[in-house]
């Protein structure tokens, strides 16, 4: 995978460069993302510009039936990533940051970090890859009034609860793997609105936790172990722009165990990777939207009034000014595809070791580009083909657990080309399946915006996306690694409004980091159209031999 980068920016002279990472006047953005730790350091005033990036890979494990991560590991993975940024500074400006003018931290949203008065974690972390919550999820869903998704905070919470897990009566605080990391960087339990929408409903009239549904549930719970009321246990709100702490002596050396690091740079509230991607892609006013392309695959529309009903296949959550979202989440983007990919890639080293063949084989990118690129000369409809990416459970889908499945019928068209347009068309599937609910709801998009490392292939992921979404998919250069880049970004807006900055968030994207931005725009071809509706109708049907497979593997 590429490192990081921004939007494309004017240059910067070398001794610009270096003299704003010798001032301190950078802001630096980190992000937990799903299989890898991403650092970002952009120049504060000016945070199109990229400074340096650092990256660190890591995994989640599948343990007592529950998708997890050590929190020992974030904290390598952070080191790692950090030093690695340093070391990429160092090797283009010949210098190594010792503070900046602003961090922020963004993470995988959703989730479950429970921890006692004392700080210590009471259970393994449960991330948003969990289905195990249905029981909370309906309850909430039916005493709330909203759609309560299984991954959300609120429902891992209210299923301890239910379960009568023995941690529950120690429960002191409750926060995402974003606040967590936050929190020991500063002491501060605070977390950004779009982050925190995922945890318990927010009202935007207040961009604060929604205080009817506080009380409704803490009726529920009054005869329960939970300790205190729900409020007490979840994190301050707050908005971007607004300070979130400051770096502590103690924040510094977690982060930077060699001791240069230096204590006092500002914080931007802690956010989740859905808001970053909002901000990489300038995609936070009304009427605008984004895909975010990965471990999980989820759309993000800005809305411009409620919906007119609850509905399961979308969350109501917020962008990082606390503007309201409808948000298609799908707990399976591109593993599968991934892992097809790195199959086809060993066969070709494996038939090839001392061809041109060994040497593409050894470079993934190369891989992807190979396939991707036989892609485009499938049929509309993948010839029949249909293939399932779903290694998690996923609730869109009605399935509670994953099973992988590529399936056709006899006279199904099984090319190699058809083979691959099917994957990528499955990476889509699911999320289709939510945009439809959300397109009857009337919701119109002038744009949207796509991003993650599927889309760095130039014209293949971002033509089906348009195709699938009966709409144009914008991608600029954030496109790969949009992430740590748009919480820096936050962090640089955090700095500017310290200063005295005035204008909004989506004011300060479009005129000051995205204003020369170039995007490379796909319209959506007829042929794509049609041939992903036919898709979508044998898709949706075949999600039974899905079901099925789960009670009997």
């Amino acid at each position: 995978m590429s490192e990081p980068t921004a939007a494309p920016a004017p240059s910067t002279s070398a001794d610009a460069a270096r003299e704003a990472i010798l001032a301190g006047r950078t802001a630096l953005g980190i992000e937990l993302g799903s299989t890898r730790i991403k650092a970002c350091l952009v120049d504060a005033e000016h945070p199109e510009i990229v400074l340096a990036v650092g990256s660190h890979e890591w995994e989640n494990e599948f343990v007592d039936r529950l998708w997890t991560y050590s929190l020992d590991d974030a904290w390598t993975g952070l080191q790692a990533a950090h030093a690695a940024l340093a070391d990429d500074a160092e090797r283009r400006h010949g210098v190594r940051p010792v503070s900046y003018g602003a961090l922020g931290v963004s993470a995988m949203m959703h989730g479950y970090l429970a921890f006692d008065e004392g700080g210590e974690l009471l259970a393994p972390f449960r991330t948003w890859r969990n289905t195990s919550t249905g029981p909370a999820a309906a309850e909430l869903s039916a005493l709330l009034g909203v759609n309560i998704p299984l991954r959300w905070s609120i429902a891992h919470l209210h299923q301890a609860v239910i379960d009568q897990e023995p941690h529950v009566p120690s429960i002191a605080f409750v926060t995402t793997l974003a606040g967590y990391v936050h929190w020991r960087l500063t002491g501060e339990k605070v977390l950004g609105v779009g982050d925190a929408s995922g945890m318990f409903p927010i009202d935007s009239g207040t961009n604060d936790y929604d205080a009817g549904m506080l009380a409704r549930y803490d009726a529920l719970v009054a005869e329960t172990a939970l300790p205190s009321p729900v409020a007490e246990l979840l994190p301050r709100v707050l908005v971007a722009g607004e300070t979130a702490g400051t770096l502590t002596a103690e924040g510094a050396a977690l982060l930077d165990p060699s001791g240069a690091l230096r204590p006092g740079t500002v914080l931007c509230p802690p956010e989740g990777d859905a808001g970053t991607g909002m901000v990489a892609t300038c995609s936070v006013a009304p009427r605008t939207g984004n895909v975010s392309a990965g471990t999980s695959i989820f759309a993000m529309v800005v809305l411009e009034g409620p919906l007119a009903q609850v509905h399961h296949e979308l969350d109501l959550v917020t962008t990082p000014a606390g503007d309201p979202v409808a948000m298609v989440h799908c707990n399976n983007g591109a593993s599968e595809l991934a892992a097809w990919a790195g199959l086809f890639g060993r066969f070709a080293a494996a038939s090839a070791p001392r061809t041109a063949a060994a040497e593409t084989a050894g470079n993934t990118d190369a891989v992807f580009d190979v396939l991707f690129r036989e892609a485009l000369a499938g049929d509309a409809d993948v010839g029949g083909l249909l293939a399932y990416n779903h290694l998690a459970g996923e609730p869109i889908a009605g399935l509670t657990e994953g099973r992988p499945l590529f399936v056709r019928t006899p006279e199904s068209s099984f090319t190699l080309a058809n083979f691959m347009r099917a994957q990528l068309y499955g990476v889509f599937g699911t999320l289709a399946l939510g945009m439809r609910v959300l397109a009857g709801e009337g919701v119109r998009l002038d744009r949207m915006f796509a991003h993650g490392g599927l889309f760095r292939t130039a014209g293949v992921a971002q033509r089906f996306l348009a195709g699938a979404l009966d709409a144009p998919v914008s991608v600029a250069a954030t496109a790969s690694e949009g992430g740590p880049w748009g919480v820096a970004v936050l962090a640089s807006y955090t700095a500017s409004r310290a200063a005295g900055l005035e204008l909004g968030l989506g004011e300060y994207l479009r005129d000051r980091v995205f204003g020369d931005a170039g995007f490379e725009t796909a319209e959506a071809d007829p042929a794509d159209v049609a041939g992903f509706a036919a898709y979508l109708e044998r898709y949706d049907a075949g999600l039974a031999v899905e079901r099925a497979a789960v009670e009997a593997l």
